[in-house]
């Protein structure tokens, strides 16, 4: 990318990790009690569990569940792990990201307010080359009237 091109934001932070699991409950007792995490939220509409680490959040996702079986196959051979990674950025501004990403040729998915590690707020989603889901996440201050308006 030209020097003249940067993007309209700066990468903050990791700000979460979707895991598609076979034993949702296996892999909370896993997470919670080998690794220290702590149960953020539970959203059993869509098969998930939000598992506070640190300042980030991992979310457990049933591969039977609604997005579990977006993945296709359970995790192996035939199917992916991760549903998509998320970073947190800052400014959002919408617009600004979507021509920054249109421009470079990336394919822009579904936009929409989703909650994340720092709570609830606008999220972008993309897919980079080899179609491995992103999202991009702003904070969770940014008022929803701008949001609707933008969407």
């Amino acid at each position: 990318m030209p020097a003249a091109e940067t993007p309209p934001f700066k990468l903050l932070q990791l700000d979460h990790v979707v895991l598609r699991v076979r034993d949702i409950a296996r892999m909370e007792v896993f997470y919670c009690e080998v690794l220290g995490c702590t149960v953020e939220k539970r959203q059993p509409a869509v098969s998930m569990v939000q598992l506070r680490a640190g300042s980030s959040l991992i979310d457990l996702v049933d591969v039977e569940g609604r997005i579990g079986r977006a993945g296709g196959a359970p995790p192996g051979d035939e199917g992916r792990n991760m549903d998509h990674l998320c970073l947190a950025v800052e400014p959002f501004e919408r617009e600004a990201i979507v021509a920054h990403l249109q421009a470079h040729g990336a394919r822009v998915g579904e936009f929409g307010s989703r909650y994340g590690a720092m709570g609830e707020g606008p999220s972008q989603y993309l897919f980079d080359p080899e179609g491995n889901m992103i999202e991009l996440k702003g904070p969770p201050d940014v008022p929803a009237i701008a949001m609707a308006a933008t969407s």
